[in-house]
């Protein structure tokens, strides 16, 4: 039992499955730059932005609209979307030596599809 809390104390749980912070487009200038700014591709569930990259590497954003779903919902599919950046997006973008900012926008249709289906979006237009 001691060994739980002191491993819980050490503030390394999950870090390694983060995606940093110089990773993340968190100011809101940054996000309206890239709705006014960036190209944009569609795809039945997601709109994705795309700009050249400010900073040395890829950064991830995303905008979920509640569109009448509960947070429940809303909180799903972020995790869904995050964990497609985090693995999926952003490491091929940096094998493909591109330095990219990625906005990816939820229409309704993002609640109403799985994580493949998302993941198969998202990989058809990066």
């Amino acid at each position: 039992m001691m060994a739980a809390h002191s491993a819980a104390g050490t503030g390394q749980r999950g870090s390694g499955f983060r995606l940093p912070r110089s990773g993340r487009i968190r100011k809101a200038r940054d996000i309206r730059s890239l709705l006014r700014d960036g190209s944009r591709k569609k795809t039945p569930s997601l709109d994705v932005f795309f700009l050249s990259s400010t900073g040395p590497g890829n950064r991830w954003g995303m905008i979920v609209p509640k569109h009448g779903h509960s947070i429940v919902d809303r909180n799903r599919v972020k995790r869904r979307l995050r964990e497609i950046g985090r693995t999926r997006v952003l490491p091929r973008l940096r094998e493909q030596g591109m330095a990219l900012d990625v906005l990816v926008r939820a229409r309704r249709e993002a609640y109403r599809v799985g994580f493949r289906t998302l993941s198969d979006e998202l990989q058809s237009v990066t």
